[in-house]
């Protein structure tokens, strides 16, 4: 197996450009010939993230940043290791800006506690889109019930795009706070975050990001983007699961109370009340995930060594390759746009006649793995005129052969269920 979980300043022009049969062997699971097309619900784990969790475990399994022994000190460098390395991997300006969470979903109910809770009432106004997953959608559901504030869904076109117009005619006086998806988990449309959060600061409004499904796919760099916030989870990028991020501008992050209260976050505590440590531990009560800390290291390791370029024009190409095909299938429906540029590496979609359920359970029985379902995202899926449907999503280590494979199956489903086609 290639090495690329080490330092990727070692980074070669062989690690870019390795074969796809010779990456798919650092994926201990894909060995077995599924063809596994449901990455934008969790992506499979490089043989070098297993290793490190194992790793911490075996030789530096300690509570960090409690102990003075040299164990824990180890434990304590793995843990801020991890830190830096997300800080580079998004473009962050200090550790302090990364808080270490279980998920997305997580960290975006960490923004609306901590953050919405304390500064929203009755007059205040909280902009989001049906677009969103509903990570990103019931914590403002929630804190909008909770202040008495309006909550105003955005709507985009069928193809899942929302125009400056639309944005900018939305953003009513009173908006204090604007949640909206960088790409769909449904449509895969990118969302032009940077102009949008331009848009809400002008506004005065703060701007959460969801960047689950963008992260793993595509450079995110929050400074460029000018965030206020932004989530993301380990397990959707090659890492652990039980491992997520929230970034927070530093300045928001101090104002803000702690989400959880209990051990570590605190600078002292008496009988009558508590004051908290300083930041990042703030936000991060209890026993942390250093291990799955160290496997998120591991996976922005093999990241930066893989490199953007491979990453994007692999996703890219078989997205192509499954959208030409899908769309000489005549009962096959694709949702959202017919750009494949603009699906991010996921395509929806609906076969007439026979049930998402049904889809994924064929293409199951075919060693095919595929989502079906609203995939956490109701409102979108009434507002586009459908209960459910099915999902592929795409990682660069898939093969144009799986989506041959993928495209063959899609094409017999109804012949299979009985239909005369």
């Amino acid at each position: 197996m290639a090495d690329l979980c080490k330092n990727p300043e070692k980074q070669t022009c062989r690690d870019r450009f390795r074969p796809v049969e010779e990456i798919r062997r650092d994926f201990p699971i894909l060995a077995g010939g599924m063809a596994y097309l449901d990455n934008a619900a969790t992506t499979q784990k490089p043989l070098c993230v297993m290793e490190a969790v194992e790793r911490f475990y075996k030789e530096e399994n300690a509570n960090p940043l409690r102990g003075l022994y040299e164990l824990s000190a180890a434990a304590t460098k793995e843990y801020e290791d991890a830190r830096e390395a997300v800080r580079r991997f998004i473009g962050a300006s200090a550790p302090e800006e990364i808080i270490f969470t279980r998920n997305a979903t997580e960290g975006l109910n960490l923004a609306a506690y901590s953050w919405a809770l304390n500064r929203l009432g009755p007059g205040d106004r909280i902009m989001t889109s049906v677009e969103e997953h509903h990570s990103n959608l019931l914590p403002w559901q929630m804190a909008a019930a909770k202040t008495g504030a309006e909550l105003y869904y955005l709507e985009p076109d069928m193809e899942g795009r929302i125009s400056e117009e639309t944005f900018r005619a939305a953003l009513k006086p009173g908006t204090k706070l604007v949640a909206m998806t960088q790409v769909s988990n449904v449509l895969g449309r990118e969302n032009d975050i940077r102009l949008f959060a331009l848009i809400a600061h002008e506004a005065g409004a703060l701007f959460v990001c969801d960047g689950a499904q963008s992260v793993p796919h595509m450079k995110v760099d929050v400074r460029e983007l000018d965030v206020d916030f932004l989530a993301f989870s380990g397990h959707k990028m090659l890492g652990p699961m039980g491992i997520g991020v929230l970034y927070g501008k530093k300045a928001l992050l101090e104002e803000m109370d702690p989400f959880l209260r209990g051990g570590e976050m605190i600078r002292s505590v008496t009988r009558e009340g508590a004051s908290w440590a300083q930041l990042p531990e703030k936000f991060e009560a209890g026993t942390v995930n250093a291990a799955g800390a160290a496997g998120l290291h591991a996976a922005i390791r093999y990241y930066e060594k893989l490199g953007w370029g491979r990453i994007t024009e692999t996703e890219r190409e078989l997205t192509r390759r499954a959208m030409e095909g899908m769309s000489r299938i005549p009962f096959v429906k694709i949702l959202g746009s017919p750009d494949p540029d603009r699906h991010s590496a996921i395509v929806t979609f609906t076969v007439e006649g026979v049930h998402p359920h049904d889809v994924a359970a064929i293409m199951d029985e075919d060693g095919i793995c595929v989502r079906a379902g609203h995939h956490c995202a109701q409102p979108l899926m009434q507002f586009l005129g459908v209960s459910s449907s099915a999902r592929a999503s795409f990682a660069f280590y898939n093969t144009e052969e799986e989506i041959d494979r993928f495209l063959a199956c899609l094409s017999s489903l109804r012949r299979r269920m009985g239909y005369e086609d």
